[in-house]
């Protein structure tokens, strides 16, 4: 007769701390963020968020866990797949505050920024490295991605550019979506020429 693993109770100290740090980060970003508001919305002591992650900026980073939650592009038209991830990206940033206070953080943290950069670089290179046409590439050309991706982030929902913010869904994917079409498809040789 085999006894059931029971969920330690450090487990769920653990599992409340970060949802709680997820919501304090996302409403008041890093800065404002306290661990005492954490730990009250945690319902426990701010001792034990000390004890569980050290300080505030490891807890950050163990709370800045995300997923980009990427369309499956195999299935897309080549021809597509720009205005694709444009779509995609902003449907994320629209119906997720974390990421938002994930990109407001990293512009002032190097933990959040670091996060944002490995965040990126798995998530997104591997989705783009078989549409690539030189797969070595696919880092550069997801970096290039995140370029574009963030910087309409941080234009149209942290600074609210009114230009940017005045763009439907639609009219922003069609400005951005050829641009990141050319970083994921274009020849590396046509690039070598323009050079």
């Amino acid at each position: 007769m085999t006894e059931t693993a029971r969920p330690r109770r450090s487990d769920a100290t653990r599992a409340a701390i970060l949802e709680a740090a997820r919501e304090r980060f996302a409403a008041d970003g890093y800065e404002r963020a306290t661990i005492r508001a954490i730990a009250a919305n945690a319902s426990i002591d701010p001792s034990m968020v000390m004890r569980y992650y050290g300080n505030k900026e490891k807890l950050f980073a163990a709370a800045a866990e995300f997923d980009l939650r990427l369309p499956d592009v195999s299935a897309v038209p080549q021809a597509h797949v720009g205005a694709t991830i444009v779509g995609h990206f902003l449907d994320r940033w629209e119906g997720d505050e974390t990421l938002l206070a994930l990109l407001r953080t990293a512009v002032t943290q190097e933990v959040a920024a670091e996060r944002m950069r490995t965040i990126f670089a798995e998530q997104l290179a591997p989705v783009l490295a078989p549409l690539c046409p030189e797969p070595g590439q696919a880092q550069t050309r997801a970096g290039l991605v995140a370029t574009q991706m963030l910087g309409l982030a941080l234009c149209r929902y942290a600074l609210r550019f009114p230009p940017v913010t005045a763009l439907d869904r639609d009219a922003a994917v069609a400005w951005l979506g050829p641009t990141i079409q050319r970083y994921i498809t274009a020849d590396p040789e046509e690039i070598e020429e323009s050079r």
